[in-house]
């Protein structure tokens, strides 16, 4: 998150966030890697959107999916959640961030309990395989 600040507060957002954008360096530091589709935070006209659709299908915001303005940042902060998810519970949150996908339409409806309960299904722990706090951090992620 100290990298993706630091690019933030630089005016980059990288807006292709994903595992196979992430390195190691020879001392196990994180590396943010692949800037080809990085633009400014501000955006390209200076309003703090952007517009072009773009970036790694399971990986994209909503906002993306449906062709709407969004802010780099965010954009960028809701890739980050997707790869937390995926390391902690070894696989992803749902296909995509749109409304026909029934895990993500949970957290869109308001139901996180529902996305809670459905991503616990087959989870040795059950319901508590995942902490409250980590869960009201993904939640204020996405």
């Amino acid at each position: 998150m100290s990298g993706l600040d630091h690019c933030h507060r630089r005016g980059i957002a990288h807006r292709d966030l994903k595992p196979d954008n992430l390195l190691l360096d020879k001392n196990f530091d994180l590396k943010i890697a692949d800037f080809g589709f990085a633009a400014p935070v501000e955006g390209r006209d200076g309003s703090g959107y952007l517009t072009t659709g773009l970036g790694t299908f399971n990986y994209m915001a909503p906002e993306i999916h449906n062709k709407q303005a969004y802010q780099g940042r965010s954009i960028d902060l809701f890739a980050s959640a997707i790869i937390l998810f995926i390391m902690v519970a070894q696989h992803p949150p749902f296909t995509a961030a749109r409304a026909d996908d029934p895990y993500y339409k949970c957290i869109a409806q308001n139901r996180a309990d529902w996305f809670w309960k459905l991503c616990c299904n087959g989870k040795e722990e059950g319901e508590s395989f995942f902490s409250e706090d980590f869960k009201d951090l993904i939640q204020s992620m996405i």
